[in-house]
């Protein structure tokens, strides 16, 4: 099989993968669902489980040797050459308050290197996709990241950990200097993969957490690269496929948002 219809299969299970977890979290959000928490603050509901398991299920009915690392217990190593990376249900708290801004996200790497991303708002029917060499798409149109250069150009977004200590006062502290940089505003919406593809969309010039899983950037940092983006570890350094900050950008106001976040993360 070649490179690109290689490429092509994988789209298409990502997409049927991302068709059986959409299923279970409309038939949930519809139907209301007992949440649960993990720890403070942390929710999980069935609606995440039955979500993960329908996403694995179909991925291993078509590739059943790969691995796959998800946020509700599936485990995998990390250094194999096939490797997808799945978040049943990313804005678990926005889901439990019946407010429709979360989603599905399903990456797939390919000997370490990101190389499909699959983001999916069900409720809404919005889809972010990206293949490597290929650009990103938003419900099958091509998107960019936005043209801005300077802070006084852009919103940008930020999430915060479950953390309510230090890291949240050093996340209000870049926020703060930010602000002092005339930035048009920050948008805290809860859900890391959807504000990834925001910026890929050009909505954001930036967005940055300092502290993130695997499973809720592995899809949306391709989109945002495909689409002309760049992203970061919130020091600069190149983003791992583990827990992590993050910093992503147009490309064009990275050094400068990096210059206001990285102080305060240097100090958590």
């Amino acid at each position: 099989m070649s490179e690109d219809s290689y490429l092509d299969l994988v789209q298409r299970v990502g997409r049927l993968a991302g068709e059986a977890g959409t299923k279970v979290i409309r038939h949930y959000f519809e139907h209301g669902v007992q949440m649960r928490s993990k720890e403070t603050y942390n929710l999980v509901s069935d609606a995440d489980v039955e979500s993960e398991h329908a996403i694995a299920g179909t991925i291993r009915e078509h590739f059943p040797m790969h691995e796959i690392l998800g946020e509700e217990g599936h485990e995998a190593d990390l250094s194999a050459e096939h490797l997808w990376v799945i978040d049943p249900l990313d804005g678990t708290n926005n889901f439990a308050h019946h407010i429709p801004h979360f989603a599905i996200s399903i990456g797939y790497y390919f000997q370490g290197k990101a190389t499909y991303g699959l983001v999916i708002n069900p409720i809404h029917n919005d889809v972010y996709e990206a293949v490597l060499g290929r650009g990103s798409t938003h419900n099958g149109k091509t998107i960019h990241v936005g043209t801005e250069s300077r802070l006084d150009q852009i919103l940008v977004g930020v999430g915060f950990y479950y953390d309510r200590g230090n890291m949240m006062v050093k996340t209000l502290e870049a926020i703060r200097e930010l602000f002092g940089h005339n930035i048009h505003g920050i948008r805290r919406m809860g859900t890391a993969s959807l504000d990834l593809c925001q910026v890929a969309c050009g909505m954001y010039g930036a967005y940055f957490e300092y502290q993130l899983s695997a499973w809720d950037f592995a899809a949306g940092r391709l989109i945002v690269e495909e689409a002309g983006g760049k992203v970061t570890t919130c020091d600069g350094s190149e983003l791992p496929l583990a827990g992590t900050s993050l910093l992503a950008s147009n490309g064009l106001t990275h050094a400068d948002v990096l210059e206001c976040v990285k102080s305060p993360f240097l100090s958590i």
